[in-house]
Protein backbone atom coordinates (compact mmCIF):
# COMPACT_ATOMS: atom_id res chain seq x y z
CA UNK A 1 0.00 0.00 0.00
CA UNK A 2 1.98 3.41 -1.19
CA UNK A 3 0.83 6.35 1.34
CA UNK A 4 2.06 9.71 1.43
CA UNK A 5 5.12 8.69 3.75
CA UNK A 6 6.25 6.38 1.19
CA UNK A 7 5.97 8.62 -1.59
CA UNK A 8 7.99 10.97 -0.01
CA UNK A 9 10.56 8.19 0.79
CA UNK A 10 10.78 7.10 -2.65
CA UNK A 11 11.07 10.77 -4.03
CA UNK A 12 14.18 11.22 -1.29
CA UNK A 13 15.86 7.53 -1.75
CA UNK A 14 16.10 8.69 -5.56
CA UNK A 15 17.86 12.30 -4.36
CA UNK A 16 20.07 10.28 -1.89
CA UNK A 17 21.64 7.57 -4.74
CA UNK A 18 20.23 8.78 -7.70
CA UNK A 19 18.43 5.35 -9.11
CA UNK A 20 15.95 5.16 -6.58
CA UNK A 21 17.15 1.77 -4.68
CA UNK A 22 14.77 -0.57 -6.79
CA UNK A 23 17.08 -3.39 -6.95
CA UNK A 24 17.48 -3.53 -3.21
CA UNK A 25 13.67 -2.98 -2.35
CA UNK A 26 12.58 -5.77 -4.89
CA UNK A 27 15.45 -8.12 -3.23
CA UNK A 28 13.68 -7.60 0.26
CA UNK A 29 10.35 -7.30 -1.34
CA UNK A 30 10.66 -10.63 -2.74
CA UNK A 31 11.64 -11.42 1.34
CA UNK A 32 9.03 -9.04 3.38
CA UNK A 33 7.32 -6.33 1.23
CA UNK A 34 6.50 -4.90 4.53
CA UNK A 35 9.96 -4.15 5.18
CA UNK A 36 10.44 -2.84 2.16
CA UNK A 37 8.04 -0.78 2.91
CA UNK A 38 9.32 0.41 6.30
CA UNK A 39 12.57 0.87 4.88
CA UNK A 40 11.33 3.55 2.03
CA UNK A 41 8.78 5.37 4.80
CA UNK A 42 10.92 5.31 8.23
CA UNK A 43 14.33 6.56 7.04
CA UNK A 44 13.77 7.91 3.94
CA UNK A 45 9.91 9.53 4.33
CA UNK A 46 10.59 10.29 7.73
CA UNK A 47 14.32 11.02 8.62
CA UNK A 48 15.97 12.21 5.95
CA UNK A 49 12.96 14.25 4.75
CA UNK A 50 13.45 16.14 7.97
CA UNK A 51 15.01 19.74 7.83
CA UNK A 52 17.73 20.49 9.78
CA UNK A 53 20.85 18.72 8.02
CA UNK A 54 21.11 18.71 4.21
CA UNK A 55 21.96 15.48 2.13
CA UNK A 56 25.69 15.64 2.46
CA UNK A 57 25.99 16.39 5.81
CA UNK A 58 23.26 12.89 6.89
CA UNK A 59 25.48 10.67 4.46
CA UNK A 60 28.90 11.90 6.56
CA UNK A 61 26.51 11.29 9.69
CA UNK A 62 25.83 7.80 8.01
CA UNK A 63 29.04 6.42 6.95
CA UNK A 64 30.11 7.38 10.45
CA UNK A 65 27.96 5.21 11.66
CA UNK A 66 27.85 2.36 9.55
CA UNK A 67 31.85 2.57 9.67
CA UNK A 68 31.25 2.58 13.18
CA UNK A 69 29.24 -0.32 13.72
CA UNK A 70 32.19 -2.57 11.90
CA UNK A 71 29.30 -5.59 10.52
CA UNK A 72 27.44 -3.71 7.90
CA UNK A 73 29.84 -3.47 4.95
CA UNK A 74 27.06 -3.75 1.97
CA UNK A 75 25.09 -0.75 2.87
CA UNK A 76 28.19 0.68 4.04
CA UNK A 77 29.01 0.56 0.37
CA UNK A 78 25.62 1.62 -0.71
CA UNK A 79 25.79 4.81 1.65
CA UNK A 80 29.65 5.67 0.61
CA UNK A 81 28.22 6.02 -2.77
CA UNK A 82 24.78 7.94 -2.05
CA UNK A 83 27.83 10.19 -0.24
CA UNK A 84 29.52 11.01 -3.27
CA UNK A 85 26.42 11.20 -5.03
CA UNK A 86 24.96 13.97 -3.28
CA UNK A 87 28.52 16.00 -3.32
CA UNK A 88 31.34 14.22 -0.42
CA UNK A 89 34.39 13.85 -2.06
CA UNK A 90 36.17 10.71 -1.75
CA UNK A 91 38.86 12.73 0.88
CA UNK A 92 35.92 13.69 3.05
CA UNK A 93 34.42 9.78 2.89
CA UNK A 94 38.11 8.62 3.92
CA UNK A 95 38.80 11.35 6.51
CA UNK A 96 35.34 10.72 8.43
CA UNK A 97 36.15 6.73 7.84
CA UNK A 98 39.61 7.32 9.54
CA UNK A 99 37.70 9.41 12.45
CA UNK A 100 36.39 6.19 13.26
CA UNK A 101 39.70 4.49 14.27
CA UNK A 102 39.36 6.83 16.75
CA UNK A 103 35.75 5.65 18.46
CA UNK A 104 35.04 2.40 17.27
CA UNK A 105 38.69 0.51 16.43
CA UNK A 106 41.30 -0.05 13.92
CA UNK A 107 39.65 -3.25 12.68
CA UNK A 108 35.95 -1.25 12.01
CA UNK A 109 37.90 1.69 9.84
CA UNK A 110 39.88 -0.64 8.19
CA UNK A 111 36.55 -2.43 7.32
CA UNK A 112 35.43 1.03 6.08
CA UNK A 113 38.37 1.93 3.66
CA UNK A 114 38.14 -1.41 2.19
CA UNK A 115 34.29 -0.63 1.29
CA UNK A 116 35.06 2.96 0.58
CA UNK A 117 38.24 1.53 -2.46
CA UNK A 118 35.07 -1.20 -3.20
CA UNK A 119 32.99 1.62 -3.96
CA UNK A 120 35.85 4.12 -5.45
CA UNK A 121 37.25 1.50 -8.00
CA UNK A 122 33.87 0.41 -8.95
CA UNK A 123 32.73 4.28 -10.09
CA UNK A 124 35.77 4.58 -12.10
CA UNK A 125 38.60 2.39 -11.72
CA UNK A 126 40.83 4.67 -10.22
CA UNK A 127 43.03 3.59 -7.17
CA UNK A 128 42.36 5.03 -3.71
Amino acid sequence: MQTDRYAAGLAMLEQVDGRGGEEVLESVRAICPDFAQYLVEFPFGDIYSRPGLDLKKREIAVVAALTAMGNAAPQLRVHIAAALHVGCTRKEILEVIMQMAVYAGFPAALNGLFAARDVFDGQDGQKV
